[in-house]
């Protein structure tokens, strides 16, 4: 099974919500790896390295992200295929 690797790029209310927790949590349950981070510019970095369903159930997850947030945008970017450990917060 092929491993890819997609960079997403959240924006709306994504900092100070629990966000990036929530988001490593949803990705551990469906078996991808990499990581989120808060970026200067107030959106929020999801880099999900998996197959193809995994990185699928995560690009639907993050369209609408947790409860306590509001996703205005999402953007994605196919990159090289790094290996992570786990999911990770940064």
């Amino acid at each position: 099974m092929t491993h890819r690797c997609m960079k997403f790029v959240v924006a709306g209310r994504v900092q100070g919500v629990g966000f990036r927790y929530q988001t490593a949590y949803f990705a551990l349950k469906v078996g991808a790896t990499g990581y989120a981070k808060n970026l200067w510019d107030g959106n929020v970095e999801v880099m999900v390295c998996g197959n193809e369903a995994q990185i699928a159930k995560m690009h639907e997850y993050l369209k609408e992200g947790p409860p306590s947030s509001r996703v205005d945008q999402l953007s994605r970017e196919e990159v090289d295929f790094k290996h992570f450990k786990g999911f990770d917060i940064l």
